[in-house]
């Protein structure tokens, strides 16, 4: 018997499974892919995730795949263009974005080195139930099927998370589709991490390994058909349309990769948590990929959920409590970045535009600009008395 089985080994599985597995607990980590294996992904790592990467010990083994780091930001409306950093967190003020292939492989390793047992290409088929609490799984694999019974059974498989629907997880708050988005890779485009916004466009560029840059492009929700009947041709024009001079960069580099897409980015929290089970990661909250907090929000939820559960696994009444908890945090961690992105992903900047025109000549307000955006500073720390008088002004 194991003390925790984590469905899903990427970002936020694996660092679940691993800070259970370093607290002491006998843990399986299963994931239905080969390792290692690219996922659809806008790779942005924000400065609170770099830092509990530096605090799990593993940031020397990011940085050494050479993803560049990302230690000033552009965001640029119509006119105003703001240059910064967010505060640092932990002494860490770089971003990151790793390919995922060599991230997830990365945390899937530190899980297993900290004594987690990892079994690949392994699917779960249905949860072991005692009356209304999961007791396990069952899974299969090209061996054949077998049932693996816990204390704690961690949903960690996505969006569309099969252990949420197997414990019957509701969707308790959810909001419509704001965007489609789609990106690729390029080389010869040198850059920092910049984004670009006008009414109804967006385009990012985002460094990541081996001297490729993402560039990612998104789109308001209604126009999705339009945009995948001929994705390329709406890309580029989307690019061009978001800053002057934006297509003129792009055309003069080299796409190295076809353009990933997708119209489903769902923006919703199931409940976190029941009988013997808890959802982390994309399994228990979605939302728009459009300010990249998904990462950094599942190494959060996974902090958050072993540290509840601390000690108390082995008693089941304190586990339960220790579940409860967790689900008011996990909340309480993400619902500011969640009203965050639901406000850009209108693509309607305007709203915002004349906060950023009335800083754009004041340092200290545009690394607190930044530091909302990396999270390191609540929303509601950003717009001061003084900020909405000179805004008005």
């Amino acid at each position: 018997m194991y003390d925790v089985i984590v469905v899903g080994a990427r970002c936020a599985g694996a660092p679940t499974a691993m800070l259970f597995a370093r607290a002491g607990y006998r843990v399986l980590m299963v994931d239905k892919a080969r390792y290692p294996r690219d996922t659809m992904s806008t790779l942005y790592i924000h400065q609170p995730g770099v830092a509990l990467l530096q605090r799990w010990g593993i940031l020397d083994a990011v940085t050494a795949t050479g993803c560049p780091p990302m230690e000033k930001a552009r965001h640029q409306v119509a006119d105003v263009r703001l240059e910064g950093c967010s505060w640092p967190v932990d002494g860490i003020s770089a971003a990151y974005a790793p390919r995922r292939y060599l991230l997830d492989r990365i945390l899937a390793d530190a899980a297993v080195a900290a004594g987690a047992e990892f079994r690949e290409q392994c699917t779960v088929d249905d949860l072991l139930f005692e009356g209304d609490r999961v007791v396990g799984v069952s899974i299969r694999t090209a061996a054949g099927r077998s049932e693996e019974r816990a204390r704690l059974v961690v949903g960690a498989d996505g969006m569309r998370s099969k252990v949420a629907a197997l414990a019957g997880a509701p969707v308790v708050s959810e909001d419509p589709l704001m965007t489609c988005v789609y990106y690729s890779f390029w080389s010869g485009l040198p850059t920092g991490f910049e984004v670009y916004q006008s009414t109804g466009r967006w385009a990012g560029f985002v460094p990541t390994n081996d001297g490729l840059t993402l560039v990612g492009t998104y789109f308001p929700q209604s126009e999705f058909d339009t945009v995948r009947a001929d994705v390329r041709r709406a890309f580029l024009g989307n690019v061009a349309a978001a800053a002057p001079g934006l297509g003129e960069r792009l055309a003069a580099a080299t796409q190295e990769d076809r353009l990933y897409g997708t119209g489903d980015q769902r923006n919703f929290f199931r409940q976190a948590s029941g009988p013997g089970w808890a959802l982390v990661g994309d399994a228990g909250h979605h939302k728009d990929s459009i300010t990249g907090k998904g990462i950094t929000d599942a190494f959060r939820q996974a902090t958050a959920l072993t540290g509840c559960v601390a000690d108390g696994l082995q008693d089941r009444p304190r586990l339960d409590a220790a579940l409860r908890r967790y689900a008011i945090d996990r909340d309480e961690l993400v619902m500011d970045g969640y009203r965050d992105t639901l406000a850009v992903a209108e693509l309607r900047p305007n709203r915002r535009l004349a906060l950023m025109r009335a800083i754009a000549d004041d340092p200290v307000m545009i690394e607190r600009f930044f530091s909302t955006v990396s999270g390191a500073c609540p929303s509601s720390e950003l717009i001061t008395p003084e900020w909405r008088e000179r805004a008005r002004a």
